[in-house]
């Protein structure tokens, strides 16, 4: 078994109000208070028993957001209008969510896009020196709540809402570009996510993006997550059709069916797909659900996917999927299924066992990319590998290492 679990640990929710912050939140609160199962926590398979990950009350909760709200008032909205969480777990998580709510400070705006700015009512400032100064900032908030709350490590999670893709130049090429870049007084070249990201590193903190935004998704930004010496995994949480495709996708491949076509359409009702119907914040999250076709398949079949917001939906979502293949004599078959879930709800325990996953790395003095947290991201980093099954073998296997 490896060693105890650390004393006390931060974990830092960019985007600390929305429905995934807030049911990560109440999720760990009702977790640690016995109010619930856990159900949809892999780090709880029997499998993992024997790696001692991180018990549920040695973590405490802050995070930036740029709208000015509370984790409880949240819950409790999510329950109204989604119909979603226990009333009385939530009354009984009152005092941590209210707890929690005093560790959020004003976030960033910068690159988040068009529509996020529309609602944001409490971003740090923009006036600055230069971008560094702006990541120094962010830095700061980090270090004083580390400080307050005596944490021996700190876990920034990004899952604000996704970004539209930046330009990539040559500044990105390398960490000395880019900090030569950052340190002029022109708007930065990168977006939000990455800033946090450098700031998780400037601290000494570990950073997982959940989103399909940049994060420290360059070589630039990588080199310098590497140089700082700290743990990163990443990007966007495979939740709901993107799953289906990693998991139905290598059957088509092993009977030796040709797909001919896989269509997706997918509508969902809560602030993100405000956020997407915006095409530049739409473009990364609509790559992330189309590239793993061809990655598991090795060809590349017609694909559309498309992700419309329906407001009446509140928190849930519905996939439709039709797979249009080819099998013996020439035979066309199709499959379609129907994939309906509460879009926080199957975020949230993901997330929560990406934190016990980075903890366990950290505590075993593991250092760079957790490539072995493949199989929950729809582009996961520092591998090409996209089949669930072989993700979760990666997965299994630096488990079976680490007893």
């Amino acid at each position: 078994m490896t060693g105890q679990p650390t004393r006390k640990v931060g974990l830092w929710l960019i985007g600390a109000f929305g429905g995934v912050g807030t049911t990560i939140s109440f999720g760990i609160a009702s977790l640690a208070r016995g109010l619930t199962n856990s159900t949809s926590l892999a780090t709880e398979l029997p499998n993992f028993a024997d790696l001692g990950f991180l018990p549920f009350d040695r973590i405490v909760v802050g995070g930036h957001d740029v709208r000015r709200s509370s984790l409880f008032t949240e819950a409790q909205a999510l329950h109204k209008n989604s119909n979603v969480y226990d009333a009385e777990a939530i009354a009984a998580c009152e005092p941590e969510l209210k707890a929690w709510s005093e560790n959020v400070r004003p976030g960033l705006l910068s690159g988040s896009g068009a529509p996020v700015a529309q609602f944001a009512d409490w971003t740090t400032s923009q006036t600055a020196s230069t971008p560094l100064d702006i990541v120094t900032r962010l830095a700061d908030d980090l270090r004083a709540f580390a400080s307050r709350q005596k944490i021996d490590h700190l876990i920034v999670l990004n899952v604000s809402s996704s970004e539209p893709m930046p330009t990539v130049g040559p500044e990105h090429d390398t960490w000395a570009k880019l900090v030569a870049s950052l340190s002029s007084p022109n708007p930065p070249v990168i977006p939000a996510s990455s800033l946090y990201g450098l700031a998780a590193a400037e601290v000494g903190a570990s950073y997982v993006n959940f989103t399909p935004s940049l994060g420290l998704d360059t070589p630039a930004l990588t080199e310098r997550a590497r140089e700082a010496g700290m743990i990163y995994a990443g990007k966007d949480g495979k939740t709901g059709e993107t799953l289906m495709k990693a998991v139905l996708a290598p059957m088509f491949a092993h009977r030796h069916w040709k797909v001919m076509s896989w269509v997706g359409h997918n509508i969902l009702g809560n602030r993100d797909g405000k956020v997407l119907q915006d095409p530049a914040s739409k473009a990364g999250k609509l790559t992330s659900k189309s590239e793993l076709i061809g990655g598991i398949l090795g060809y590349e079949p017609q694909t559309l996917v498309s992700i419309e917001h329906i407001e009446s939906m509140g928190d849930w979502k519905t996939a439709w999927d039709h797979i249009h293949f080819e099998g013996f004599l020439g035979t066309k078959m199709s499959l379609q299924f129907i994939w309906q879930g509460c879009d926080s709800l199957l975020a949230a325990p993901l997330a929560i066992d990406l934190v016990r996953w980075t903890e366990l790395a950290y505590r075993r003095g593991e250092r760079g990319c957790l490539t072995h947290l493949a199989c929950y991201f729809k582009s996961p980093l520092n591998t090409k590998e996209q089949d669930f099954f072989r993700q979760w073998d990666m997965l299994e296997a630096y488990a079976a290492r680490s007893v």
